[in-house]
């Protein structure tokens, strides 16, 4: 894997990797703790609509996935409180929405059509210097946020209601952290691709809870472990010459069953050496 370094492309999705890496283990862990993983994927697939429009008024796809990321965010919560619509149908209208906007806007901006698919499945290999700085500066911002307000954070993503009993500013926190999770999910599009973006904010942080207790436990192994999935992942894509994206979400699935295999085997090994104990001494 030295030998890739020479290459420019590659040193800049190892930079993309990593950065990667480390906003996932902040955002994906309150995501999955705060069981926002369904709007996490709602914003991902809506923010399609803002890459189309861009595409079509030759702008830069990633503002328009941002803004249109940020709006649905805002939308979803408008929509479910004013309209009466569950909080899931209203992920669901758009969802659809931006996709379909996306899919109209690039069908008529034919120069676009052969780049959709790294926009649809991602491809971190052809990440850029404004890719990487616009996931570097987030991932500041997040890291500095998170650290500062880590037990705020902690507490309104396990319970909502006892952070207000205590005086929390819920709503100022929440909202905040919408963004960040808006425009995370839009971040890591050029690595994971609309379609998975959102499973590395999941399986990484599910497989951080097998072993870790506390919240902060769980930011520092899914920082971990989602920088080995991305970087392992990366090597097998260019090495088998597969999608990167798949490839990396593959990987993290695979840690995630043999952690949890791991954990099960081990957890039975304990009960075993425990009960066996107790009837030596009996």
């Amino acid at each position: 894997m030295i030998e890739l370094l020479q290459y420019s492309f590659f040193v800049n999705a190892l930079i993309s990797s990593i950065l990667v890496g480390i906003l996932g283990g902040f955002i994906g862990t309150y995501i999955v703790t705060r069981r926002l993983v369904f709007i996490a994927g709602g914003l991902a697939h809506a923010s399609l609509g803002g890459v189309g429009l861009c595409a079509l008024c030759s702008a830069p796809p990633i503002l328009g996935a941002s803004i249109f990321s940020l709006l649905s965010a805002a939308g979803v919560k408008r929509i479910s409180q004013t309209l009466a619509i569950k909080e899931d149908a209203a992920i669901a209208m758009i969802w659809a929405f931006g996709v379909s906007v996306g899919i109209i806007c690039a069908f008529h901006a034919p120069e676009f059509l052969p780049d959709l698919p790294n926009y649809i499945f991602g491809n971190v290999l052809l990440s850029t210097s404004s890719d990487i700085m616009f996931l570097a500066v987030l991932t500041l911002i997040s890291t500095v946020f998170f650290i500062r307000y880590l037990p705020q954070i902690a507490t309104i993503a396990f319970d909502k209601e006892f952070a207000r009993s205590i005086r929390i500013p819920v709503e100022y926190f929440e909202n905040i952290l919408m963004v960040l999770v808006a425009l995370s999910v839009v971040a890591i599009l050029r690595a994971m691709g609309i379609v998975l973006a959102i499973s590395l904010l999941s399986i990484p942080h599910i497989t951080a809870s097998t072993f870790a207790r506390k919240f902060s436990h769980t930011i520092g192994y899914s920082i971990i472990i989602t920088i080995i999935d991305c970087l392992l992942g990366l090597y097998l894509s260019y090495h088998f010459n597969i999608p990167s994206g798949a490839t990396i979400v593959f990987v993290a699935v695979v840690i995630y069953a043999l952690s949890k295999t791991i954990k099960v085997v081990s957890t039975r090994l304990v009960k075993r050496s425990v009960v066996s104990h107790q009837h030596t001494t009996d």
